[in-house]
């Protein structure tokens, strides 16, 4: 496959998260795609970045029926997450493995030859925690859906500056901030290096069908994409 960019186009699953919006940013600054749609619940106010993307505005309980709105792109981004805290077990489990396997079906199916995953540290479908069984299963079932290229990114705590307000969450963010000024790769990375990296993955995918990027190599990767303005 070659490398995306130029008259390519993509879509982004989880733009109004954390790591959705800081890929945006990324995708936008380097003019990585000729055309850039958003796919969600509702319409991202972007202020002048709003005349760049498309946005598509889906239900997800119905997400069969938006079928049009993954039609025609090289590359998909899926960023979609919520926690047990805020959706509930079940809502948890419908959001990040269900949502986000039905989306890569359809982009399958729309000519999406290249997916490119978010998913967490520690994924294990065989895992007795439910956040890390669950990303393993997610995992499992998007490679299964057969993309030329499938790309794992599996970050460990990212570290940003949340929009909602995580107490506990806060808390570790300054403690893992000081510990990876010693040891950089080991516990935690910068949500601003996840979101090059899977950038740079869109841009050269290498060969072979899928690829598994662990912490150190998300760190790695990130690093070497200059960032924007040096």
């Amino acid at each position: 496959m070659a490398a995306a960019g130029g008259g390519s186009s993509c879509f982004v699953l989880g733009a109004s998260g954390e790591t959705g919006r800081v890929l945006l940013r990324e995708l936008l600054a380097r003019r990585a795609f000729a055309r850039v749609t958003l796919i969600g619940r509702r319409r991202l106010s972007l202020g002048q970045a709003e005349a760049a993307v498309e946005q598509a505005v889906v239900d997800f309980e119905r997400l069969g029926e938006h079928a049009a709105a993954f039609q025609g792109h090289d590359v998909g981004f899926c960023c979609l997450g919520t926690t047990r805290a805020k959706a509930g077990a079940d809502g948890f489990v419908r959001v990040d493995r269900d949502y986000v396997a039905q989306a890569a079906e359809l982009a399958r199916a729309g000519g999406c030859k290249h997916f490119i995953l978010q998913s967490s540290r520690g994924a294990n479908a065989q895992s007795r925690f439910l956040y890390l069984r669950v990303k393993g299963e997610v995992e499992n079932l998007v490679q299964a859906v057969g993309f030329d290229h499938c790309t794992i990114l599996r970050p460990a705590v990212l570290l940003c500056r949340r929009q909602e307000s995580r107490p506990m969450e806060w808390i570790a963010q300054q403690f893992l901030g000081a510990v990876a000024r010693l040891f950089p790769t080991a516990y935690s990375v910068p949500v601003e290096m996840v979101a090059r990296a899977m950038v740079a993955c869109a841009l050269q995918p290498g060969e072979g069908k899928v690829k598994v990027l662990e912490n150190r190599a998300i760190h790695e990767l990130g690093k070497a994409v200059p960032q924007q303005g040096t």
